[in-house]
């Protein structure tokens, strides 16, 4: 099976880019995408999807997230990372773990976020990286994003800084260092990270993620399998898996559903397609070229 799901344990010091392309090579196919990038500096999981299984990515870029990072307060940086110039610093060794945690609660909920100017979203068609580098002034909106676990598991300190060792799970489009930046601002003593791992992205781990030096060996999920772990599963029977590929609405099936959208699951364990309520009746939303079943 070419079609699927291929989750890889990114390395530092590459792109997510490099190593799509290295998936590329691997299998053969220009066909991969993918489910969010990391930073170079990161590591951890990326979602791949490999021919017709890229059509399920859409359903996946949403999904929750949690990171394992060190944040270190008493120094700011321009790109809020480790990779960038040092902006200020200042003794952070006196800030009592009472205020840490304090302006960790604070940045724990809904909360708004502005996104570092260092990062890939797009402004009048340009990313706001190239921007920044370039010396252009970026502004970017607030966002709304909610930071529903920020545990520290680790304080160090030493050398007017301290390093927090925290674990943080949140939504889609949160931004790990604008966590790190907001946090030493608050605390009037600058911070940035120092290091991210991306541990899971909705039902997947990084544990079961394969080593980029491991991508032409390593197994992929099917797209059945990945479709129902996201979405949940609507049994069909053959009948009426042929009617939703043809177009065809499941008159009254709706009282099935799980949730709306749902995997449609053909008997012969292949993947038919979405599936979504529309009154009492399920249509097909998203269908599965054949060859990606």
């Amino acid at each position: 099976m070419l079609s699927g799901i291929l989750l890889v344990d990114k390395p530092g010091g590459v792109t997510s880019h490099d190593v799509v392309a290295r998936a590329r090579r691997a299998l053969g196919t220009r066909k991969i995408g993918h489910a969010g990038t990391l930073d170079p500096m990161a590591t951890g999981l990326l979602v791949l999807g490999v021919e017709g299984a890229t059509r399920l990515l859409t359903y996946i870029v949403g999904l929750d997230k949690t990171y394992e990072a060190t944040i270190r307060l008493g120094v700011a940086t321009d790109t809020d990372d480790a990779d960038g110039q040092v902006v200020s610093s200042a003794d952070a060794e006196t800030v009592p773990s009472a205020a840490i945690g304090t302006g960790i609660a604070a940045l724990t909920g809904r909360i708004s976020q502005v996104p570092s100017s260092y990062s890939a979203i797009k402004v009048d068609g340009r990313r706001a990286y190239d921007l920044a580098r370039a010396g252009e002034q970026v502004e970017l909106k607030a966002r709304e994003v909610t930071v529903s676990r920020f545990d520290v598991r680790d304080e160090r300190r030493g050398d007017r800084h301290v390093d927090l060792d925290v674990v943080i799970d949140c939504t889609s489009g949160t931004y790990i260092r604008s966590l790190a930046r907001d946090l030493g601002a608050s605390l009037g003593v600058g911070g940035h990270l120092t290091a991210l791992r991306r541990t899971r992205i909705g039902p997947f781990s990084v544990a079961a993620a394969a080593a980029v030096d491991e991508l032409d060996a390593a197994e992929r999920l099917s797209p059945a399998e990945v479709a129902a772990a996201v979405l949940g599963r609507l049994e069909v029977t053959a009948s009426e898996a042929r009617d939703l590929r043809h177009g065809k609405r499941l008159v009254g099936a709706a009282a099935r559903l799980v949730a709306s959208p749902s995997a449609a699951v053909a008997p012969d364990g292949s993947l038919v397609g979405v599936v979504e309520r529309r009154g009492d009746d399920v249509k097909s939303a998203m269908n599965m070229p054949e060859e990606a079943r």
